[in-house]
């Protein structure tokens, strides 16, 4: 402030004019702080407006689109980096602004908590249909977005049957490292999910040592997967899922490959391959 009182002292001195302009500016609207957050999911965007003491809003969203919404929620037109802006203008016509950079990546239309399974009607890619040596497993489908793998089965099973899944997932997609195994081929498994899932034993576990050996250590991870809608009817079984791409090691990538094996709750005989025995592992392509 002290720049400021010079100023006003040499205004009074040398132009009384001058120094009325100064204390109008001085009592002029200070501008105000433009402040947002945004949530992302999939490809929509809500936005959450903490910006006070402007008299309206106009946000750009950096894809040609725009809003005079105080809050509004805006779905990208797909994947990509944006730069949405808010501007605020007071009440004496001033505009101020705020931008912030967001990575939109795939969405997907599955979701969790909507206790269906129609919404995978819309999944016509990274579907796995079983042939004579799929045994109980008659589908599988898979989707994801940025945050989570989505997986949906079809088993001639039953909950109560407690089931034993194992999830063999090469999620470097490099067959030079990870288990050799015979259920499925073209392929060196670095991950393995093994349990019953629909109750509630579901644990992780990293390949170590040669690729030969089925050695793999357990990894103390929470809270990795969620189970979404089931259905049984007319002998089938069928459930949905999704596994966190954060929590599991080499799920950030452009791919993976994957293999699911069903065993009998004793261990005493495997019921089912996804794809069938000794077929290639699955890849799922995740370069959107």
């Amino acid at each position: 402030m002290k720049p400021t009182i010079v100023n006003l002292k040499i205004f009074m001195i040398f132009c009384a004019g001058l120094f009325l302009c100064a204390c109008e500016k001085e009592s002029a609207e200070q501008p105000i702080d433009v402040i947002y957050s945004v949530a992302v999911e999939g490809y929509t965007a809500t936005f959450n407006n903490e910006t006070s003491g402007a008299k309206s809003y106009r946000w750009d969203f950096g894809d040609g689109e725009s809003s005079t919404e105080e809050s509004p929620v805006h779905t990208y037109p797909g994947k990509g980096k944006y730069v949405p802006t808010l501007y605020a203008t007071m009440n004496d016509g001033q505009v101020v602004e705020g931008s912030t950079v967001l990575r939109i990546s795939k969405s997907s239309a599955i979701k969790m908590d909507d206790h269906t399974l129609s919404d995978w009607d819309t999944v016509s890619h990274n579907v796995v249909t079983a042939g004579p040596g799929g045994g109980i497993f008659r589908k599988a489908k898979y989707d994801y977005d940025g945050n989570y793998i989505y997986f949906y089965f079809e088993i001639a099973s039953a909950v109560a049957n407690e089931d034993i899944f194992d999830f063999y997932m090469d999620t470097d997609n490099n067959p030079a490292t990870g288990l050799l195994t015979g259920l499925f081929t073209n392929a060196g498994f670095d991950v393995l999910l093994e349990g019953i899932p629909l109750g509630g034993w579901f644990d992780v576990f990293y390949h170590k040592g040669a690729q030969n050996e089925f050695s793999f250590d357990y990894q103390s991870i929470n809270d990795f997967y969620k189970i979404g809608a089931v259905s049984e009817s007319g002998g089938i079984l069928a459930f949905e899922g999704r596994i966190s791409r954060a929590k599991i090691k080499g799920l950030v990538g452009a791919g993976f490959k994957i293999g699911v094996s069903i065993t009998k709750n004793d261990w005493s005989a495997t019921l089912g391959n996804s794809p069938d025995d000794s077929m290639p592992a699955f890849f799922v392509n995740m370069a959107d």
